[in-house]
């Protein structure tokens, strides 16, 4: 259940940033950290439904909120990085959850998210950088700010989410016992 509540708080996230003036220092959104910990705590059945909810709020944002036309072969590469962070949390963090695993899987979510979706948007001229290394420099360069803060949105959900458990346990463990 509560990789769904996670799921929930995710997509509200995202909609929240999206219509509301913000400054760009607090570009903050649950998507990868939630990813990382639906993958560690449900089944590889279950993870169609993260995915289907996002591609619905990927259109939904697009259409109604930012008011582009949505252009479905634009998010593969967003989809697929869905799928791989799930697969990284599957992969990192469901057969044995340590801060070191959380902390790698924290970085290397949001690392391939901003290499990824960089080069993809510099090789599709989305953005209006030269088709050159110089260019693709620039793209990465542009996306440094989106990254910082992916960084740190996903090194605390997922720093809350693998790590409040545990820490509750620990106080449940450490009470008097009372006869």
């Amino acid at each position: 259940m509560p990789a769904y509540l996670f799921l929930l708080f995710a997509v509200l996230s995202r909609f929240a940033l999206a219509s509301t003036p913000h400054p760009e220092w607090f570009n903050f959104t649950a998507v990868g950290g939630m990813l990382l910990y639906f993958g560690a705590r449900r089944s590889w059945r279950e993870m169609v439904a993260p995915l289907a909810v996002l591609m619905a709020a990927d259109y939904l944002l697009t259409v109604n909120v930012y008011h582009y036309s949505f252009e479905w072969s634009m998010y593969i590469p967003t989809w697929t990085w869905y799928v791989a962070a799930m697969a990284l949390g599957q992969i990192l963090l469901k057969a044995k959850t340590t801060v070191v695993r959380v902390a790698a899987a924290a970085l290397l979510g949001p690392t391939s998210f901003f290499l990824i979706t960089n080069y993809v948007a510099w090789r599709m001229d989305l953005v209006r950088y030269p088709r050159t290394i110089g260019g693709l420099g620039m793209s990465y360069v542009a996306g440094l700010p989106f990254y910082r803060n992916d960084l740190i949105s996903t090194a605390i959900v997922a720093g809350l989410a693998f790590g409040l458990p545990v820490l509750v346990r620990r106080f449940q463990g450490a009470q008097p016992q009372t006869v």
